[in-house]
């Protein structure tokens, strides 16, 4: 086991408790990096001014530099620092905390949706895309296909996927690029949320705009269906953990995240949680263990509904918190009470985890 590893393992918590035990922020010899296992720690290191997202001489990946999708991936805000990541985010998140949650309901009860496992997983993984599209004012024809395309995009993002894989998602880029471009000159548009994100959106680089609202469909894709599947997960092992369906997701988004690690790079000599770390010094920092400590949370490894208090990293925290969580929760619930108000046959499933380096996402299988 190590800490990369753990993301996809069947039970990876007893072993974050081992790092924690061990020091929040501890030198991994095998893996040549630091990593932040603690609650403390990973609060630390995510606030920090000097631990950016990206290396300072590397921010594009070198496998994707060359094509569009490295283009879109230099732009996006969840990959800068500064202006370039405030100006897109001040424009986005305020207008993402302003969708209804009517209006998800409606947009998820249109999907339709079946009890099967090949049902489930398309629910857990196009349904969310297909419901952001819609509410940037795409058609629903037009939403499925960004979806789709969506689905080629993200493997960019993965350092596992293959060439061939690189080479969809930069062609997957370069069609939601001019799905987004039509949109945004659309003079029809009717789409409360796309403009307002365009009336707030204080740069004339429009390349920023259509690269963040790829961005937006790609963090849906992955994050939502994470969540939406751990939660199914939890019910297979235990139907009768369910309750309220909102204070369900609530818990299990701390209890068993889909995103289980992220990674700070060091830009300037600093100290945090008395180490001292030099430039260019790699962080693996441990969401999901911060989530499990008991600093952070009472009983962190007992699922409780009701939990009084819950606190969590998994969207993580500072300037880089995830500015869609209520959006994404809001699309869970949405599509998991439709999915429940089938009464799946859930002792008739399994899962396997997507291989990823980071995140904890299941794949439902027929069992």
């Amino acid at each position: 086991m190590d800490p990369i590893i753990a993301a996809t393992h069947a039970d990876p918590y007893p072993y974050y408790a081992q790092l924690r035990a061990e020091g929040g922020l501890v030198f991994h010899q095998g893996l040549k990096l630091w990593v932040a296992s603690s609650a403390a720690a990973v609060a630390a290191v995510l606030g920090h001014p000097d631990c950016h997202v990206r290396p300072l001489g590397e921010p594009v990946p070198k496998a994707i530099a060359d094509g569009l999708a490295g283009e879109v991936f230099g732009r996006l805000m969840r990959m800068n620092e500064g202006e370039r990541q405030h100006c897109p985010r001040s424009a986005i998140e305020p207008e993402l905390a302003l969708i209804d949650v009517n209006e998800v309901k409606a947009l998820v009860s249109a999907r339709l949706i079946t009890p099967d496992a090949e049902g489930l997983s398309k629910a857990m993984f196009r349904g969310p895309v297909c419901v952001v599209a819609a509410l940037l004012g795409f058609s629903p024809a037009q939403a499925r296909v960004v979806s789709e395309l969506t689905a080629d995009f993200v493997a960019c993002l993965s350092p596992l996927s293959h060439q061939a894989q690189l080479d969809a998602a930069h062609g997957a880029a370069e069609q939601l690029r001019g799905y987004f471009i039509e949109l945004l000159d659309d003079p029809d548009l009717n789409s409360s949320l796309l403009n307002g994100i365009k009336q707030r959106f204080a740069s004339s680089d429009s390349e920023i705009l259509i690269a963040n609202l790829i961005g937006l469909c790609s963090q849906t894709y992955e994050a939502t269906a994470g969540l939406i599947g751990n939660a199914l997960v939890t019910l297979i092992r235990d139907p009768l953990l369910l309750g309220n369906v909102d204070s369900f997701l609530a818990e299990v988004q701390r209890f068993d995240p889909s995103v289980q690690n992220t990674r700070r790079f060091v830009a300037a000599a600093c100290e945090i949680d008395g180490i001292r770390l030099n430039p260019g010094d790699t962080i693996l920092v441990l969401l999901a263990s911060a989530n499990r400590d008991p600093q952070l949370n009472d009983a962190p490894d007992a699922f409780i509904l009701d939990r009084p208090n819950r606190r969590s990293f998994t969207f993580g925290s500072s300037r880089h918190q995830c500015p869609g969580q209520t959006l994404a929760l809001s699309i869970a619930s949405a599509t998991l009470t439709q999915i429940l108000a089938m009464n799946p046959a859930l002792d008739g499933l399994t899962w396997h985890y997507r291989p990823s380096l980071n995140g904890r996402i299941p794949l439902i299988v027929e069992a």
